[in-house]
């Protein structure tokens, strides 16, 4: 008969019990230091997002990273947002974005996540993924709302927030940061009692020095009217993917073989001072003859000047308001002088009714006697739309057979020899001009507001055929 002998285990050591217990005591002090605020001790941030976290906590209330791809803005903007939350109980937090299921896909499901998982790994954040909002255990929120979503919009407008974080904010029109930093008020206190200051995040591959990024936080001008902001409210900072440790060889090398717009503006995160080709400068330029090509600035004016005519030019959008492209409305006056001036941007993102009434009381507000609008996305309904909004004007539908940047070229000709004025600062519609080129539109999105413009402009300067008035019809 075969004997078995037990095999009993080893009986710990007195110094191995002791290391485990210290383990278990580090542990323990490095998970509540996370649901302080701070992250964990195994974590660490890069040089730049080292920066990036000191800018944050500076003076400034507004802070910009801007630089090339993958250089780790969204994730070091991401840490500091889930820093805050975690530091003030029952705090609320807002990460947004142009689209919804950019902000749901790229952000809330991706880069959250991983970042919790590295910074904050023994804090327990739940998502709800219905409503898109996450909770930590002391009761404070971050929410990620997409702005191209009226329903998500109208929740967000409900609340306020210690933090509003705007991700890829080249996309976002200034206007739409207006109104979001309307909702930058929540007051609220840090576990110790300090106050928690109010900040204000914004991220971005550069684009054009038209952009209202640059004007407000590289030139600090008020890019609607150019007047100076205090530079202490302002901070920003570039990160660029060779700052970041943790990518791949292999990608830096294709970034390295990018054309070289495109290598400025994803390697390098430089602003462009004008994009190669450009209809439109915000600058004075030489021509290859060695004219001297005045900019938008050179032709702003600030004072009204007496109109003979005032035209409404209209690109309509196949958006029903929740989504989508926004709707282009540009005011256009012909001064007495027959220069033309540019009165207002009233572009904005609503359903055809609502577009057409915006239309009918920029008409009332300047004495507008035409509206010039595309047809493409359907004449029957620009028609119907604009008659029931009551519009009292005569109303030219126009057939777009040619690009966008074709349809353009004329009319930065006129611009080219001083013809047209800006009155005042129109920065969403400008950055749409200046990224306008002989091949083609390089902005993101449609330019919608550039092209509104081309129709009024076209009208006023070089149009003559007929047009017809819908209280007729």
């Amino acid at each position: 008969m075969r004997n078995w002998r037990r095999r009993s285990r080893p009986i710990p050591k007195v110094a191995d019990t002791v290391l485990l217990e210290r383990l278990a005591l580090v542990r323990e002090q490095d998970r509540r230091r996370q649901l302080k605020g701070q992250h964990s001790a195994l974590f660490k941030r890069t040089e730049k997002q080292e920066s990036q976290f000191d800018a944050v906590n500076g003076s400034a209330r507004h802070v910009l990273a801007y630089g090339g791809s993958r250089s780790g803005k969204t994730f070091g903007f991401c840490e500091i947002v889930a820093e805050r939350a975690l530091q003030a109980p029952n705090s609320r937090h807002l990460i947004a974005r142009l689209h919804n299921i950019d902000v749901r896909q790229s952000v809330m499901l991706d880069t959250w996540p991983k970042m919790m998982a590295l910074a904050f790994p023994d804090v327990e954040c739940v998502i709800n993924k219905s409503d898109q909002f996450a909770t930590f255990p002391n009761g404070s929120e971050v929410w990620f709302g997409g702005l191209d979503d009226k329903d998500r919009v109208e929740k967000i407008l409900g609340k306020e927030f210690a933090t509003i974080y705007v991700n890829e904010s080249s996309q976002v029109a200034y206007e739409t940061i207006l109104t979001l930093r309307t909702r930058l008020a929540q007051s609220c206190t840090t576990a110790h009692g300090d106050r928690l200051p109010l900040k204000m995040l914004y991220d971005l591959n550069p684009t054009g020095r038209g952009h209202w990024s640059y004007r407000e936080f590289v030139e600090l001008v008020n890019p609607v009217d150019g007047r100076a902001i205090n530079p202490e409210s302002r901070a920003h900072i570039v990160l660029n993917p060779a700052d970041n440790p943790h990518l791949p060889q292999e990608y830096l090398d294709e970034l390295d073989e990018l054309p070289d717009r495109q290598r400025q503006r994803f390697r390098d995160g430089k602003y462009l001072s004008e994009v190669p080709g450009a209809l439109w400068s915000l600058t004075e330029r030489d021509a290859e003859d060695g004219r001297k090509i005045p900019g938008i600035d050179q032709l702003r004016v600030h004072v009204m000047p007496a109109f003979k005519r005032v035209v409404i030019g209209v690109d309509p959008s196949g958006s029903d308001g929740t989504g989508g492209d926004i709707q282009g409305i540009v005011v256009v006056g012909l001064g007495v002088d027959d220069h033309a001036y540019v009165i207002a941007d009233r572009s904005c993102r609503l359903s055809p009714e609502g577009w057409a009434r915006t239309v009918a009381k920029a008409g009332e507000d300047f004495g507008a006697d035409k509206v010039v609008a595309e047809k493409n996305y359907g004449g029957a309904m620009v028609e119907s739309v604009l008659r029931a909004a009551d519009l009292n004007m005569p109303v030219k539908l126009v057939n777009a057979t040619r690009g966008k940047h074709i349809r353009a070229e004329p009319i930065g000709a006129l611009y080219e020899q001083g013809r047209v004025h800006h009155i005042g600062a129109f920065s969403d519609l400008e950055e749409q001009m200046t990224m306008t080129t002989t091949t083609g539109y390089q902005g993101g999105g449609s330019p919608d507001r550039m092209d509104a413009l081309v129709w009024a402009l076209t009208e006023l300067m070089l149009g003559k055929s007929r047009s017809y008035d819908l209280s007729t019809l």
